[in-house]
C-alpha cells in the first residue's frame, strides 16, 4: 500500500515529534542520573541530584505524556485521523 503525501507528511511530524521527547526522557533518565554527584552540590529544595530521582524525573515522564497527547491530538485533527466524538 503506498502512502499518500499527506500520510508520509503526518508519520513524519510524529516521528519528529517522538524523536524529541525521546532525547527529554533519556537526558532526565540516564544522564541527570550520571551526574548525580555533582548535582548534589546545587540545593534547590535539598540536594539536586536527589531531588531529581525522588520527585523531578516523575515530574519530567507526566509532562512528555500530556505534551505527547496534546500535540497528537492537534495533529489528528489537522490530517483528519481523529477518533471519533463521543456523543
Amino acid at each position: 500500500m503506498k502512502l499518500t503525501e499527506k500520510h508520509q507528511e503526518y508519520w513524519r511530524r510524529n516521528l519528529s515529534l517522538t524523536a524529541g521527547l525521546l532525547a527529554i526522557w533519556f537526558v532526565t533518565t540516564f544522564v541527570v542520573s550520571w551526574f548525580a554527584r555533582e548535582l548534589n552540590e546545587i540545593t534547590l529544595i535539598g540536594p539536586l541530584g536527589f531531588y531529581m530521582g525522588a520527585q523531578g524525573s516523575l515530574i519530567i515522564y507526566v509532562l512528555i505524556i500530556w505534551f505527547y497527547a496534546r500535540h497528537m491530538n492537534r495533529l489528528d485533527k489537522e490530517y483528519g485521523v481523529q477518533e471519533g466524538e463521543d456523543d
